[in-house]
């Protein structure tokens, strides 16, 4: 199963991803892409580490599949932290 980090960057709360060289990004397809449980520990307590500096919060692994090139996560509440809300824009209060 493919698996990704994400986080909640401390600074402004933003939902992260970490990448292959160990950085947050806020951009999904970015991320590391994980197929291996030994791989997966290994980067979840590197992940800890910037935990403990307060870079990120909460950081979790998640169940991901790609799709035409991208990455896509397998449950709704995550695509919904990933690529926004699931009310159309001229819907939410505010909107013009």
């Amino acid at each position: 199963m493919l698996e990704i980090l994400t986080a909640n960057r401390l600074s402004d709360g933003d939902v992260v991803y970490r990448t292959a060289a160990g950085d947050w990004v806020d951009t999904i397809d970015d991320a590391e892409l994980i197929d291996d449980t030994d791989q997966l520990t290994v980067a979840v307590a590197a992940a800890q580490a910037d935990v403990k500096a307060s870079r990120v919060l909460d950081v979790a692994p998640i169940a991901v599949e790609t799709a035409e090139g991208h990455i896509v996560p397998k449950r709704l509440r995550e695509r919904i932290r990933a690529f926004g809300p699931t009310v159309k824009s001229d819907h939410r209060p505010g909107a013009v």
